[in-house]
Parts: C-alpha cells; structure tokens; sequence
C-alpha cells in the first residue's frame, strides 16, 4: 500500500511538473513578439488571389502594427496601435471588424531599437536612402514608425474587384489617387530584405493614416521635415500560407520584378 502511494504521490509529481513547463514554454512563445509575420505572399496577391481564410480577429494575435489589404481587394490596409483601418477607394479610412479576412497582411509588434531624426525636407526616395544609411544592415527587417506632420503625402487605394479576379496591374488600373498637405498622422512601413524575392515587397512599403483617422492609403510620395522615424529591427520571419484552392494552384515560376515595380509605384 505504502508502495502505491509513493507511486501515485511521483506521478502526481511528475504531471503537474510537465504541466508547468508546456505553460512556461507557452508564455515563452506569448513573450517572443519579435517576429515579422506574413499572411500569403505579394506573388499570391500579384496573380490575382484575393480571397485569404485569416480573419482580422486572428492576425491581431501576431501584431499591433502592419498593412495590407482586404478579402477582394477592397481598398488599403495599414494596423495602428492594435487597430485596422480599410482606406477604400472613396479615400475614407474604415475601421475593421475581427470577422473580416486578409489575402495578404504583414505585422509585427512594435518595439523601438534606433530613432533618426529628420532635419532637411526630404522626398520619398530621399526618406528611405536616409534610412538605408543609417541601419546597420539591409539583410534583416524593420518596421519604420513616423506619427507627426507631414509637407505632403500622396497615396492611393483600388477598388473591390469581382471574380474572375485580374492580376493585379490590372486592378490598379481603376485605382484613385489622393493627396494630403501639411497633414498630420501615422506612417507604417516596411524594409524587406532583397534575398525573400516572391515573398514580399523587396526594400520599402508603406501604408499612411490621417491623425484623425479618416484618410490614408499606400503611400506613392511624400515630403518629410523635422521629424522622429522609429525603427524596430526584426530578425525573425514567420509566414502562414493560405488554405485554399487558388494558392495550392499557383504558378511560381514568373518572374514579377516588373509587376511589383509597377504595382508600387501607381503607374
């Protein structure tokens, strides 16, 4: 008897030790917020796959920053402080439910390791060479952070496609341009090492939002002076792949170096 009760009593030992080392390995896994994660990839988006199965409310766990857009095309994402906004191509900012999906989004927890200052007016090509020379490398990500005044801002949003969905240098055709002057908000972006190729965007992409919350977009040009940009160096890279027919069937071979040229840049 004494016997079974030394067995029992280790067992008893023996599970609630294995149980707390899953719940420390799972709070370990809560704490590493610095990640980088993608849904889908910008070849997906680029061939015309505009329908994700991962829902607002699920990205929101890998993140409080990032952009993207919405199930159909529906218009520009940018993720402010926790929140989604969808720029549609009235060029009004909505804000997003948790049940509405992404088929292509990029986040990561914010978290700042190098602020620059800006003392010169700079141009968009300017704003990121400034940035190129001043991070200690271009092979890892980062998240660029600007809140504050802006000489000027030009962004754009597309319209809701309907299926059968066109490649994307098509949809851009119909998309909608506006611009802001002397305009107060947040900028989010992006610098995507050249080595993830089809993945991502290769150097830089960002989205835009008013202060007010009401405008923004992907972001073509801009004027910047006097102002704090916040870097967030990421070394970590997770990507999820969509769970549906058209990403099983996608063709990977092409080569889009020119499409995302194209797609960036509004033209």
């Amino acid at each position: 008897m004494k016997n079974k009760s030394l067995v029992l009593c280790f067992t008893l030992i023996l599970i609630i030790s294995t149980l707390c080392c899953l719940n420390q390995n799972k709070n370990n896994n809560l704490e590493n917020k610095d990640i980088l994660y993608q849904y889908s990839t910008i070849e997906a988006l680029l061939e015309g796959i505009y329908d994700g199965d991962m829902t607002f409310g699920e990205l929101k766990n890998h993140g409080n920053y990032g952009l993207g857009t919405i199930n159909s095309l529906d218009g520009e994402m940018i993720q402010v402080n926790g929140k989604f906004y969808q720029v549609k191509v009235d060029g009004i900012a909505y804000q997003i439910e948790d049940n509405e999906k992404t088929p292509f989004a990029i986040v990561t927890f914010f978290d700042v390791d190098k602020s620059i200052k800006i003392n010169e007016i700079l141009d968009y090509n300017q704003f990121t060479k400034y940035i190129d020379n001043n991070i200690p490398t271009h092979n890892v990500f980062y998240l660029i952070l600007v809140e504050g005044n802006f000489d000027y801002i030009k962004t754009r949003s597309v319209p809701k496609q309907e299926k059968p969905y066109p490649p994307l240098v098509n949809a851009i055709e119909d998309q909608r341009f506006f611009e802001f002057n002397n305009v107060k908000g947040t900028l989010v972006g992006f610098r995507i090492p050249q080595y993830v190729g089809d993945m991502n965007v290769p150097e830089y992409h960002f989205h835009f939002l008013t202060e007010d919350k009401k405008a923004g977009g992907h972001v073509l040009e801009l004027k910047i002076n006097n102002q704090e940009v916040h870097i967030d160096y990421t070394h970590d890279f997770f990507m999820t792949a969509p769970d549906n027919e058209d990403f099983y069937n996608l063709d990977s071979d092409n080569n889009i170096d020119e499409d995302i040229k194209i797609v960036e840049k509004g033209k």
